[in-house]
């Protein structure tokens, strides 16, 4: 028997707020995992805006992802970092921080990582 299942990030299973309004994730759960979108509001930033959510220091979340708009630096804890945009794929280790660069908001879907992040802990 086949599958063919269709989901929208305009009908998400759960959505999860970001600090002071600065953006979103949207979920969808399929078989093989969750699948996130996030929504990050200029002025964003991973350590003002999930920090208190997560309570950890950096975080700590792997992530593979695709940046459909805008622009997000990620900090590595070792001080390496990227500039990530539009077409960019993107694989990041835990330990690290993030951030919106410029005046438009950055959206980017997850395969890995989303399951947990901006979840109260």
């Amino acid at each position: 028997m086949s599958t063919l299942i269709r989901m929208n990030f305009d009908a998400p299973e759960e959505t999860r707020p970001f600090e002071q309004n600065k953006g979103r994730l949207d979920l969808v759960n399929t078989e093989a995992g969750p699948v996130g979108r996030a929504v990050f509001e200029p002025g964003w930033r991973w350590s003002d805006h999930v920090k208190p959510i997560a309570g950890t220091d950096s975080c700590q979340a792997p992530h593979i992802g695709y940046c459909l708009s805008g622009h997000l630096v990620v900090a590595m804890d070792d001080g390496e970092q990227q500039e990530f945009g539009p077409g960019d794929v993107m694989v990041v280790s835990p330990g690290h921080d993030a951030w919106v660069v410029g005046d438009e908001p950055c959206v980017m879907l997850d395969w890995q990582g989303y399951a947990d992040y901006a979840k109260p802990h």
